[in-house]
């Protein structure tokens, strides 16, 4: 099956001279949730706008579900739904109409149906026929991402959509990302929340300085590059690790009290029966031990920094 979006060596460079994308190049499945990462000036919302026309490439080609977002800008655009980071809409006009208005802006039949199944979705149906000036922030968050859903598009981008907003609205909102993917949308999504892209995303990129470092399978990413911490909690405080354990990257910890070893999760032997032979020789006795995993944020700092 051919991805649903193709770009291409793109790059954008702005009239003063910076460099905003180099040499950018990804495919994006259909159906899948992908997570864009980076930190602020990454690049990550030029992309996005390059993608849904609102910005030019300097060089380079999208397709967006076979089209060209450049020589066929409507047939491509008609497929894409844009929750962008800031609210962009009559702050005078009701929230249906508003709806309907954007649904009417890319040639979409009236179809009141469809309307109100967004506006319940996303908890709105009762403020239907409120001003948009009236809402909370959080509604007005919800009215964008009705706004983007209107004409059923196939691509929905999520451009930092839980921003600032309610525990409540972020809860709403990755339940109806969840109905989308299962609906057969695609969902690129910008997230500083990275414990979300953790728990939604299928594949994920990281991006710095405009340039995609990584782009993996989220398991994948954090298998191969994912460490691993055991720590043993120990039945007697040592003052110094002794020089017989030099061998492994150890920690003391907690006064003392806790010995971590820090290991290569993807690595054939992680040293851990060894250590324990060793530990036994030496006299080390330990009560209980316990392990974890880095996580996607500690993958994606060590990325970034590398990039540094």
């Amino acid at each position: 099956m051919p991805p649903v979006i193709s770009i291409a060596n793109l790059t954008k460079t702005y009239a003063s001279g910076l460099r905003a994308l180099g040499n950018v190049s990804l495919e994006i499945r259909k159906g899948e949730i992908f997570a864009l990462l980076g930190p602020n000036g990454a690049g990550k919302t030029t992309l996005i706008n390059i993608v849904c026309g609102i910005v030019t490439p300097t060089e380079g080609t999208v397709l967006a579900g076979g089209h060209d977002i450049v020589r066929d800008y409507r047939a491509a655009r008609w497929k894409i739904g844009l929750v962008p980071q800031e609210l962009h809409t009559d702050m005078f006009e009701t929230v249906w109409g508003t709806v309907r208005f954007s649904r009417g802006l890319f040639g979409r039949a009236p179809h009141p149906a469809h309307l109100e199944n967004v506006l319940r979705d996303l908890s709105l149906w009762d403020k239907r026929q409120d001003r948009i000036m009236t809402l909370s922030g959080g509604m007005k968050r919800r009215v964008l991402i009705a706004k983007a859903l209107a004409h059923e598009p196939e691509i929905l981008f999520l451009d930092e959509p839980t921003a600032g907003v309610d525990v409540e609205l972020r809860r709403d909102m990755w339940a109806l990302v969840r109905r989308l993917r299962a609906g057969g949308v695609t969902i690129i999504l910008t997230t500083h929340y990275i414990d979300e892209a953790e728990e939604m995303a299928d594949r994920i990129g990281v991006i710095s300085r405009g340039e995609l470092i990584v782009v993996e399978d989220k398991a994948t990413l954090m298998k191969k590059l994912g460490t691993k911490q055991m720590t043993l909690h120990l039945q007697q405080p040592m003052a110094a690790i002794p020089a017989a354990l030099a061998d492994w990257r150890l920690a003391l910890n907690a006064g003392g009290t806790e010995l971590e070893y820090t290991f290569d999760a993807a690595a054939e032997g992680s040293g851990i029966p060894a250590l324990l032979r060793r530990l036994g020789e030496l006299g080390i006795g330990f009560k209980d031990l316990d392990t974890r995993q880095s996580s996607l944020e500690e993958i994606f700092v060590s990325l970034v920094s590398e990039r540094g």
